[in-house]
């Protein structure tokens, strides 16, 4: 990727940075996690809305918490990328998939920045169906240098 397109893609992160798409609380959140990246003090609170009718499909995605630039620019696009998508499609993202997202090359130190609002609300539903117990999510223990 040429220069050219990796300032765009900085610009974006900086847009969703300083305007974040989805930020606030959501009422009516049909569940609510919080996790943080202690590395860099990172912390993002996402509350997210299914279906009625199936449980299956992402309706509405809120976060707020305080950041990076890297980790809220993600949050916020995560937000808007969620809506409309299948649990089992958000169970299936994976780091890779965060930083195709973003756009740029992501340092090995930058990555749990980046996939903290993931790992957020991938939890928060496997808490919701009873798959995992866990009062928040860390990044602290989270092996993603992994190729």
């Amino acid at each position: 990727m040429g220069i050219g397109g990796s300032d765009m893609y900085r610009q974006q992160i900086l847009d969703h940075y300083k305007n974040p798409r989805n930020h606030g609380e959501l009422e009516d959140a049909t569940f609510t996690h919080v996790g943080e990246n202690p590395m860099c003090g990172d912390t993002i609170e996402m509350d997210v809305v299914l279906d009625d009718d199936d449980e299956e499909t992402i309706e509405a995605v809120a976060f707020r918490g305080d950041g990076c630039a890297i980790s809220q620019a993600s949050a916020s696009m995560l937000s808007e990328r969620l809506q409309g998508m299948t649990i089992e499609e958000l169970e299936g993202l994976d780091r890779d998939d965060v930083i195709d997202m973003l756009g740029v090359d992501i340092s090995p130190m930058r990555v749990k920045c980046a996939v903290l609002a993931e790992k957020v609300a991938q939890d928060g539903a496997e808490i919701y169906f009873g798959e995992k117990d866990l009062d928040a999510t860390s990044t602290e223990d989270d092996d993603v240098h992994e190729e």
